[in-house]
């Protein structure tokens, strides 16, 4: 497994991460044994990097990955995320006081002293540019309850604020074959400031997996059923931003394009090679899915066509959609 450094933290990270977002819910059910096996099948493929928030199942996420490394000797880096429990609407609410009962809430349940990782976890656009945050998160890291911090964002306009603060270490922003507006500036700005770079929702939400059609349901307790129009967080969260009917079509051409290849590692590969890229963190509720996300890290690189196809693809089927917004 490549691993690659995670901007100014010192910390090397796999090139392929771990979500674990599906672990805590919004997902549909993960019972324990089915979570415990995904922990462990990525970190015995040589996943170094867990990506968790404590309003993943409300601390159910950070509490499995403490349970998982109770018997490992070697820890992978674990970044977490802060600020949902919030209103997500009110940028009042990241106070200092706030700041430090979340962050020693997910010292708690991932069984820590210092965190590796804290993420401001898309707050309200006011809250990037308020320098009280960024004075509170240097606060804890001169404390030591945490090691780092950064941000995740849900636009580019977000990232490039946030990359004026010199605090920040890493930006956390979707990145896919159907979202790549963050090419054009965030990730340029990004690695000229050395700050590292996660890519989530890598597979705008399981479409780049070629295994969805129109007809295609979702249960009740998943996100992809109940926020197709941005009704319980921002909609970029679900497919990408992408209409499902959109997403659909365009996912069909990309099948096409990956050929032989399983699409879900192709999808994941084109994100690896993205320069500025540090790490792709695509979530899994099956060890079989890690398995397949792992198998990116070990592809060759896209040739020149095949990325002139995928940019093709976007500009045809996707721009209009997705493209402005953010």
């Amino acid at each position: 497994m490549e691993t690659r450094p995670l901007g100014r933290t010192g910390a090397e990270v796999s090139v392929v991460g771990l979500g674990t977002w599906q672990l805590g819910g919004d997902w549909g059910e993960v019972d324990e044994e089915t979570a415990a096996g995904v922990l462990d099948a990525a970190l015995d493929a040589g996943v170094t990097l867990l990506d968790t928030a404590d309003v993943y199942g409300d601390g159910r996420s950070e509490e499995r990955i403490r349970t998982a490394l109770a018997t490992r000797s070697e820890r992978p880096f674990v970044a977490t995320k802060a600020g949902r429990r919030a209103d997500p609407f009110e940028a009042a609410q990241y106070t200092p006081e706030n700041l430090r009962a979340w962050i020693d809430r997910s010292r708690r349940n991932l069984g820590v002293d210092t965190l590796d990782l804290v993420q401001l976890h898309c707050p309200p656009t006011a809250v990037y540019s308020d320098q009280r945050v960024y004075d509170a998160l240097d606060a804890l890291v001169e404390e030591q309850a945490i090691a780092a911090y950064g941000v995740s964002v849900e636009t580019v306009a977000e990232g490039l604020t946030a990359l004026e603060h010199p605090g920040v270490q890493s930006i956390q922003v979707i990145l896919n074959v159907f979202r790549r507006k963050p090419l054009e500036q965030l990730l340029p700005a990004a690695a000229e400031r050395g700050v590292g770079v996660l890519a989530r929702v890598p597979l705008a939400s399981g479409l780049l997996s070629g295994r969805f059609t129109e007809s295609t349901t979702f249960g009740a307790d998943d996100h992809r059923n109940y926020n197709r129009q941005g009704e319980a967080f921002d909609v970029g969260e679900t497919f990408a931003g992408v209409p499902y009917d959109v997403g659909v079509a365009a996912a069909r051409e990309f099948v096409e394009i990956a050929g032989d290849r399983a699409p879900a590692a192709v999808a994941l590969r084109w994100v690896v090679q993205q320069p500025g890229v540090t790490s792709v963190i695509p979530g899994a509720s099956r060890v079989g899915q890690v398995r397949s996300n792992v198998e990116a890290a070990g592809l060759p690189p896209l040739s020149d066509a095949e990325l002139a196809d995928l940019e093709r693809l976007y500009d045809e089927r996707i721009r209009q959609h997705v493209h402005d917004r953010w």
